[in-house]
């Protein structure tokens, strides 16, 4: 069981009792591994910027659900539709496929065509409306929704399928940085957009240096190796875990509301932007290094841009911020060695040849498994039926198989986990595999297809006790106050 803490800020403070029932403007700002207790942790050492106005200014409140994949995109597709990947269809960033027996994107529609990019993407697979998406149907078809991002699932979870456009960072046939899109949306790549991969302003933005703002020592987390040696990048060697990222982000966003005026009319008009607080080097989502608290005050300082800025075009009144953290980093292995509570690793590939053995031991020497990726083990149907054999008691004895190898919590058919109050939210039917298992706590895979580090140790939200817990349900009606 996995626990993904999100945290929801509404930047408000003195606009609480000015905001109309309805902001002209909704900036909604998700940000990869963004972290409550860092957070708080660094607020001492912001004099201004957008983090700090956030600490001071805003209403916050943490959104818990509970599932037990991986933190990745689901958590963003739970949050914008405020329901679960049984409902919404996001189980992960990448699934397995049957057709292929790969592991694929998806968000993959090879019926799209990519704009500046070969690879082609969609929201197809995401088939709960999001927040923006119900805007639409109840009327609001003259409001602008636009979503910026560093990747292109992210940014696609973010701008759901009523979007205007969504673009994110690419490289183009010549390795080069660019604002890349899709034709899924009717505007395309926005204009703005295009000039910035024109001009040169998103080129000179990405090849940037990016080294320490101060002295090592006066960083509270320094690394032996940083005191040393104190880092140094080239932004677009490691962009989408860099500063530039999140500027370029920014500096589109900036451009895409003035070139639509957005906010200046009589309507609800929306953006969505994509952050990161991670890092190259970052092992875990609590500050560890120099590297890690350079960005969060770099982050700061980026926001606080953002908000300076729309704030002299609109005005508070005009003006809301929605930002939340999407917890793709968990808890080091190493560290949690040093606490006595060692981590061992569950090799995926290892339980399934074992698996594929026993098959052949009782039905002969088939390809029984067309594979397995994640917590699911997928049979090869179409032999099963050919042979004419029972599916559900294949899958029962697979199940049963599973159970017994060490590190395995459970195991049972895919039929019995829509019934189990632990899976059924996490698992979406369209992607299940066959036989569903669960590993022990102290148990990470070993698979270097995971999208994201696979264990993610379950941490207490930082929240003051007072404050409510909401679930992912409220994320709407918040937004829509």
């Amino acid at each position: 069981m996995r626990t993904a803490y999100l945290y929801l800020a509404l930047i408000a403070g003195s606009w609480l009792c000015t905001l109309p029932s309805r902001a002209e403007l909704t900036v909604v700002v998700a940000v990869d591994g963004l972290d409550a207790a860092s957070l708080q942790e660094m607020q001492p050492y912001w004099q201004q910027g957008g983090l700090r106005t956030l600490a001071e200014e805003a209403y916050y409140a943490p959104l818990v659900f509970n599932h037990w994949l991986y933190g990745g995109d689901e958590s963003v597709a739970t949050v914008m539709t405020g329901s679960y990947p049984a409902e919404h269809g996001i189980c992960s960033n990448v699934v397995f496929s049957r057709s292929s027996r790969q592991v694929e994107d998806i968000l993959l529609n090879t019926r799209k065509m990519g704009i500046g990019t070969t690879d082609s993407y969609s929201a197809d697979a995401l088939i709960a409306p999001t927040v923006t998406d119900r805007m639409r149907l109840d009327g609001n078809t003259s409001s602008a929704v636009y979503a910026v991002g560093i990747h292109p699932s992210t940014t696609i979870m973010l701008a759901g399928h009523a979007a205007n456009a969504c673009c994110w960072l690419g490289r183009n046939a010549a390795d080069s940085v660019t604002w890349v899109s899709t034709s899924y949306y009717q505007e395309g790549l926005p204009a703005a957009a295009d000039r910035m991969n024109i001009d040169g302003s998103l080129s000179h933005i990405v090849h940037r240096t990016w080294t320490p703002r101060m002295e090592m020592t006066a960083y509270n987390h320094p690394t032996a190796s940083e005191l040393k040696h104190p880092f140094s990048y080239a932004c677009h060697q490691v962009l989408s875990v860099s500063p530039s990222a999140n500027e370029a982000v920014i500096e589109l966003a900036l451009a895409i509301q003035k070139d639509g005026q957005l906010g200046q009319h009589a309507r609800e008009d929306v953006l969505l932007l994509e952050l990161t607080a991670i890092t190259p080097n970052a092992a875990q989502a609590r500050i560890q290094s120099a590297e890690q608290e350079d960005m969060y005050m770099r982050l700061n300082q980026d926001l606080g841009f953002l908000l300076e800025q729309l704030t002299k075009r609109l005005g508070n009144e005009r003006l809301r911020l929605v930002l939340f953290g999407v917890p793709k980093l968990g808890t080091n292995a190493t560290r949690l060695e040093q606490w006595n509570m060692p981590i061992r690793s569950f090799d995926l590939d290892r339980a399934l040849a074992l698996t594929s053995t026993y098959l052949m031991a009782l039905y002969g020497h088939e390809r029984w498994l067309d594979g397995g990726y994640g917590h699911s083990v997928y049979l090869n149907k179409s032999l099963i039926e050919q042979r004419q054999l029972s599916l559900e008691t294949m899958r029962r004895q697979v199940a049963e198989f599973l159970m017994q190898f060490e590190g395995v919590s459970y195991a049972c058919p895919v039929s019995e986990a829509f019934y189990r109050p632990d899976m059924v939210r996490s698992v979406h039917k369209r992607f299940a595999g066959d036989v569903l298992f669960t590993v022990q706590p102290n148990y990470m895979f070993l698979d270097d297809r995971l999208p994201v580090p696979a264990y993610i140790y379950p941490a207490p939200s930082a929240a003051p006790a007072a404050m409510p817990y909401l679930p992912a349900t409220d994320f709407m009606s918040i937004l829509r106050h």
